[in-house]
Order: C-alpha cells, then structure tokens, then sequence
C-alpha cells in the first residue's frame, strides 16, 4: 500500500540496542534489521550457576554494566572495573541456558567474562551466554498468528516499540505528582515513533518504514508489553524510584492482558531482514480495527 494513503505518518526518532539483556542499552543512528530483530540486540546473556538468566529485577547494577560496540568486538565499562572486550564472534565452550520458560542451547563466554560480572554485581557463580545462531527459538504463536518469529534472548519478541509521545505522556504525569522525569532507556526499546499521538502505537495495524535505500521494512504490532519493575530502576544509579509503575498503574491497565500495566508493543517482522534502519526514516500505518 502507498504510504500517501496511510492513516498516520511518522518518523523513526530512535534506535536502541541492547547487545547484554537486562544491561544497559545504546542509542545507535542505525541498525541492521535481522529477523530475529535489531542485530546484536539480546546476543548475549547473564545466567547464574544453574543457567537461568538474571536481569535487573534481582540485579539492579546491571543497568551499571554499559556497552560499546565496536567492528568485531563488545566492550563492557562499569564503574570501578576494567573494560571487558568480547569478540563478537569468539565463545569458549558450550552450555545450556534458560531464558524464562525456553531451555537451550548457548554458548559460554569464558571464565574472564565470569568474574568480572560475579565481582561487579556482587553474585558469585555468574556466566555470560552468546545465543548459538544454530538455534532456533520462536515467539509465541498465540500472538505472532501466522508469522514464525525467531529471537534470540529476548523475553518474547524480535522488537519492542514505543512513541515519544507516550513517555511525553507520562512524565507529564509524573511532573504533575512532583516527581522528576524519566528517560525512553528505561523501558528498553528498540524503535521509538515521532508524529504520532500517546499510546497510538498501542492501534496500530502495520507500520510500513521506507529506509534510505527505498527498501520496505514491514513491522506488525501484535502484544502490549507488560511491564516489571524494571522502569523504576534509575539507569544512572541503578536507585529505585517505584514512583514510575505506580504512576504507569493509574491509567495504563491494559484488559488485553488482564489488566497488567503496559508501556510499547511488542513486534514482529512481516518483511524487510537485511535492511537497515535509521533514525529519521519514514513510517506509514493504518489503524487496527478488531
């Protein structure tokens, strides 16, 4: 469909990486769309001893753990600790990882990667996965419908998506109620919309993104996104500020998932892997209508 005959039109105002799940993320000016999401995003993966995986709800300094992506490698900075540089493409040994209720096969960065988690967050026993790309893990069908979703360590989905609008929204709240605002960091994106109202993500059938080479990038929205406490973890300290959810809770109850909080809609990839994506392409949707 001709993006001249859409319901709305938007622009792409950022671009988030998360390359460690549950760490700090990167605003990037573009990104290789893959089609298990954002390349890089949720590559790698804290578990503790018995390979479950570990985030800011039991950790909150994982938010302290900020990367930097280079040509071939990943380096991690975190205050008072040495920088960790990852080879991309370098893992040591094999291993077995579960990430919520998925157990799969991973592999083990290696026993430097080990201690240097352990003595920042202050767990011993911790281990950073790499997700084996031999693997294949797919988004839950009951929302994907018809299309198969492959992720790698994300909770659910390839992309998460959120409007400037919508966090406009709530720090106006929040400023209402004599607190300070937060930042889009703190609800892990990958894609945020300008142009478009609060919560319109949350009505959006397709999102049609024309890139910089003319490619069609084909986005659909299908799951509102549940929130934990993660928000409330301030990114600069890592201090919890539960005021965020709290304020989220008073009109952000969503019936889809049985009145859960939620902020973005999570996505899945209809057309486009192998693109890239930048900030300032152009988006086209249509409304949902259910």
């Amino acid at each position: 469909m001709s993006t001249a005959h859409a319901d709305l039109q938007a622009r792409l105002s950022g671009l988030y990486v998360h390359p460690v799940k549950s760490c700090a993320g990167l605003a990037v000016t573009e990104a290789r769309l893959m089609d298990t999401g954002l390349d890089l995003d949720r590559a790698w993966m804290v578990v503790d001893a018995q390979g479950r995986f570990v985030t800011q709800r039991e950790l909150p300094r994982m938010a302290l753990v900020r990367p930097q992506l280079r040509a071939l490698e990943v380096v991690l900075r975190a205050p008072g600790m040495l920088a960790l540089h990852l080879g991309v493409n370098e893992v040591e040994s094999s291993t077995r990882v579960q990430v919520w209720g998925d157990e799969l096969a991973a592999w083990d960065m290696g026993q430097v990667a080990a201690q240097w988690l352990s003595d920042f967050l202050g767990r011993p026993g911790l281990r950073l996965a790499r997700f084996d790309p031999e693997v294949t893990r797919l988004a839950s069908r009951r929302w994907s419908g018809d299309i198969e979703a492959p992720i790698e360590f994300a909770d659910g989905f390839p992309l998460l998506l959120a409007s400037q609008a919508s966090l406009d929204e709530l720090n106006a709240r929040l400023g209402a109620a004599g607190h300070p605002p937060v930042g889009m960091e703190r609800f892990r994106p990958n894609l945020v919309l300008d142009g478009v109202s609060a919560q319109d993500e949350d009505r959006l059938a397709e999102l049609r993104i024309t890139t910089a080479e003319g490619r069609q990038v084909v986005l659909r929205p299908v799951k509102p996104c549940a929130r934990c406490p993660i928000p409330n973890v301030d990114p600069a300290s890592a201090a919890i500020h539960p005021e965020v959810l709290a304020t989220l809770s008073t009109y952000r109850a969503n019936p889809v998932l049985e009145g859960a909080v939620t902020f973005g809609m999570n996505c899945v990839i209809v057309q486009g892997a192998g693109a890239t994506l930048r900030v300032g392409d152009a988006v086209a949707a249509d409304w949902r209508f259910e």
